[in-house]
């Protein structure tokens, strides 16, 4: 048990990658992850299932569970619209978190989970403010959920996932994942 007394979380996984050392935390804490693979906006969908894959084979091999959930693209882009040309960490970033972490909230309450929390707090590339503020509001839309934000970068994490990415030889994506971000880099 942590000192937020947690034991079992609902950890939103964006890839096999970011979420490697997190689990391995977790698991070292006493604390029981269940993947929760949401990632509609991951492109192409090749893209998608390499990543989803990579995620699944990383859960199995620890004997977590792991639960897919729909691959929408066509809603994401729609609850990005009109932010296309914004540039990474902009308005197009927060409200991608905020439609990945409310379908978490709502999947971590389904499963009687009262904590959540997501491994994009992991990537140096995305801005911890944005991802803290959409925790915190999809908790909010979702009465009994707790968004547990922490910074995944600290404590050695950050190492310990590029140790880990070579011992599993996990597919190391480029990009965030949305086609956005593609050309934004």
């Amino acid at each position: 048990m942590d000192e937020d007394g947690i034991k079992t979380v609902l950890l939103h996984a964006c890839c096999a990658p970011c979420s490697s050392a997190i689990v391995e935390w977790l698991l070292n804490n006493e604390i029981r992850p269940v993947i929760y693979y949401f990632n509609p906006n991951i492109y192409p969908e090749e893209e998608y299932l390499i990543r989803k894959n990579e995620s699944k084979r990383h859960a199995e091999s620890l004997g977590i569970r792991w639960i897919d959930d729909d691959y929408d693209h066509p809603a994401w882009l729609q609850s990005v619209c009109g932010h296309e040309n914004d540039p990474e960490r902009g308005a197009r970033c927060e409200l991608c978190f905020r439609h990945r972490l409310l379908a978490t909230a709502k999947k971590a309450k389904e499963l009687g989970i009262s904590h959540f929390a997501t491994t994009l707090s992991s990537s140096r590339w995305k801005n911890l403010e944005q991802i803290d503020a959409a925790g915190n509001w999809a908790a909010e839309q979702v009465p009994g959920t707790v968004y547990w934000g922490r910074n995944w970068r600290k404590g050695g994490l950050q190492q310990r996932r590029n140790e880990l990415l070579k011992q599993y030889n996990f597919y190391n994506q480029q990009y965030c994942g949305c086609e956005y971000s593609i050309t934004k880099k």
